[in-house]
């Protein structure tokens, strides 16, 4: 039976790149192989993949940067692979929003493991949020600036609408549920990336700075050796449920 997804290998090593389609080809999966981080936004602007495995060694913009990019936008899967084993450069990809992080070289069999994984686990949360999506009631969360349209999946700051990816958006939600509450980076983490998440902590602190990055002046702050939490002006804090007319 075939596998629906279309698994995007970027690698400048010909025979790596190769090597990691055929064995995933074997389970079925679809592949395109890339050569550059160049042709792979291309391919993400025209005929975006359901998962990448991107290498962090590139010619021209290296794979953090592609990593970057991508998280921008959205929360497709990706596993980073790279000859580089220092511990800095693990935390790093698991910063920018890498899923996993896989040190060359690397048995073909675990990568394919660790993407089944992966897949597994997105195909999980995107259910979820489907179910979530179809069972919302028809509300929306004021504060201060801040407008949340959860059923729309919208969001308005200063009167100005913002695109979020969706764990952008959840991560706001959480906040905006309960202003003023301090969360932990390990309560967040569960909430935004699941119970099974096994990256770095560090993943928050990227995920709220690029946040702030689109919504200026939000009011997320750092709370010390605990986490962090969203503050109110005294603004009312509503979950109205609106009527249609």
């Amino acid at each position: 039976m075939n596998n629906p997804y279309l698994i995007a290998v970027v690698d400048d090593d010909e025979h790596i790149r190769n090597l990691v389609e055929a064995y995933l080809q074997k389970e079925n999966y679809h592949t395109i192989g890339l050569g550059s981080a160049e042709e792979a936004w291309t391919l993400w602007q025209t005929s975006p993949p359901d998962m990448w495995v991107l290498d962090v060694m590139l010619p021209g913009m290296d794979g953090y940067e592609f990593c970057k990019r991508i998280r921008n936008e959205a929360e497709v899967p990706i596993i980073m692979i790279s000859a580089r084993d220092n511990e800095v450069d693990k935390i790093l990809g698991l910063e920018l929003g890498s899923d996993d992080y896989l040190v060359k070289p690397f048995s073909p069999r675990e990568l394919v493991a660790r993407i089944k994984r992966q897949l597994q686990r997105w195909y999980k949360m995107s259910n979820q949020a489907g179910k979530l999506h179809s069972q919302a009631t028809s509300t929306r969360l004021e504060i201060d600036q801040l407008l949340l349209l959860p059923e729309e999946r919208r969001v308005f700051w200063c009167g100005e609408e913002v695109d979020l990816t969706s764990k952008e958006f959840t991560m706001l939600k959480v906040f905006a549920d309960a202003p003023n509450r301090a969360f932990t980076r390990d309560e967040l983490l569960s909430y935004v990336w699941g119970d099974d998440y096994f990256g770095s902590d560090r993943a928050v602190d990227h995920l709220i700075k690029r946040m702030r990055k689109k919504l200026e002046h939000l009011p997320i702050e750092a709370v010390w050796g605990h986490g962090y939490r969203m503050r109110t002006d005294g603004g009312e804090h509503t979950n109205e449920t609106s009527t249609s007319d």
